[in-house]
């Protein structure tokens, strides 16, 4: 049996017919957490054609990995534009004797369920448009709108899911519940090449070095309060570093932030990097992680960061109060307790020393091996409830 999996990310297709992605969801990851299980996986995603991509980025397609490619856009202007062609491609999108996951939030597993007849689906809830849509995390004259549309509706789509899983153990589904099958796991995937063997014993360095890694197509990663929170760090007469792993349309707008800041040369913006090896380079030569964001699901940056036994610093949004305790949390968009959070910090070595032991042993917990039996078991669980639907004889021809 296959599955047909709709994803809310934008990917590239090549004349070759090969199709690829920056960062996110390469064919390892596609194959790891769904052909191992179902056999192949369709992907139901956006895909650009384009002449070449960089040499950095990866392969998605591969054996047993396909595409059913939707038409391109960005915003919802483009998506309005481009409506009618994208219910024609989704309407033949999912086959009738498949199995269907929708990645949620997601606006193409909207319109998809609109076009389906009544038939199992299962959700994986990894992140959440209440928060996605909150005052300054989205600016759009709609967003009042957003915020409550997508919160309803991601919430019928859960409470009609035949299964669910959350990245999250309790946050997502308090507010997204399901009433049928359910299980918590993230989407991390941490081979034992990404932990390091022991905690970090912090000496108290000079410059004290930050770093963050995320987008910066969007403000959800408030990249723009941690700026300003070095800012008054560097003003108060701490000696501090940034450096900001992640690119996107808002980069500019941040270089001149910092320049007018007096700071654009104690920030180093890296732009994406190859995951794995590289990214971790760039963890592992910082003093403190730090993740601001406006909205999170469960962030496998954090994971990751703490993998590496760094000591990190969030906002209390989402699921980044499940990784870290109390004391290592702010309010999102309090641009001066983080940086009094920073500044303390960096004065106690012996503190971070203890964050670098807590935040590996923590991170343990999602390390493949333990991650890739619960996910298993949700992707089995999914096959088997579309096998009892298929065995009573309900399956129908797609829409033409």
């Amino acid at each position: 049996m296959s599955v047909a999996v709709v994803l809310e990310y934008r990917f590239s297709r090549t004349p070759d017919g090969r199709v690829w992605t920056q960062v996110a969801f390469g064919y390892d990851f596609l194959y790891t957490h769904y052909v191992k299980t179902f056999g192949a996986v369709r992907v139901v995603a956006r895909v650009l054609d384009v002449d070449s991509v960089p040499v950095d980025w990866i392969r998605a397609d591969g054996p047993g990995v396909s595409f059913v490619p939707v038409p391109y856009y960005i915003g919802p202007m483009q998506y309005l534009r481009r409506r009618q062609e994208i219910t024609r491609v989704l309407r033949r999108a999912v086959a009738p004797d498949e199995a269907l996951i929708l990645r949620l939030p997601s606006v193409l597993g909207t319109q998809l369920l609109s076009t389906l007849p009544d038939r199992p689906f299962a959700v994986q809830v990894i992140g959440d448009p209440y928060d996605v849509f909150a005052p300054g995390a989205t600016r759009h004259p709609l967003r009042p709108f957003f915020r409550w549309w997508f919160t309803r509706t991601m919430r019928r789509q859960c409470a009609r899911a035949a299964a669910a899983s959350y990245v999250t153990t309790r946050t997502l589904q308090r507010r997204y519940p399901c009433p049928g099958y359910t299980i918590g796991f993230s989407d991390v995937q941490l081979p034992d090449a990404a932990f390091v063997a022991a905690p970090r014993m912090p000496q108290g360095s000079r410059p004290f070095r930050l770093v963050a890694v995320g987008s910066l197509e969007n403000p959800n990663k408030a990249m723009d309060v941690l700026i300003d929170a070095l800012a008054q760090c560097v003003k108060s007469g701490l000696d501090a570093r940034l450096v900001v792993v992640g690119g996107g349309r808002l980069q500019p707008d941040l270089e001149a932030q910092c320049r007018s800041l007096g700071v654009a040369d104690r920030v180093d913006f890296r732009g994406w990097l190859p995951s794995g090896a590289a990214v971790r380079a760039a963890v592992d030569g910082a003093d403190l992680f730090v993740m601001p964001s406006r909205t999170e699901g469960l962030p496998r940056a954090l994971i990751e960061a703490m993998a590496r036994a760094l000591p990190c610093v969030g906002s209390s949004v989402g699921g980044i109060p499940e990784l870290l305790t109390p004391d290592c949390l702010v309010a999102p968009d309090d641009v001066a307790a983080l940086a009094a959070k920073i500044a303390e910090l960096a004065a106690d070595p012996r503190r971070l020393a203890e964050m670098s032991a807590r935040n590996l042993a923590a991170a343990g917990e999602f390390r493949d091996s333990v991650l890739c039996e619960r996910r298993e078991t949700f992707y089995r669980k999914v096959r088997d409830l579309t096998e009892q639907w298929l065995a009573k004889g309900r399956p129908v021809a797609a829409t033409p």
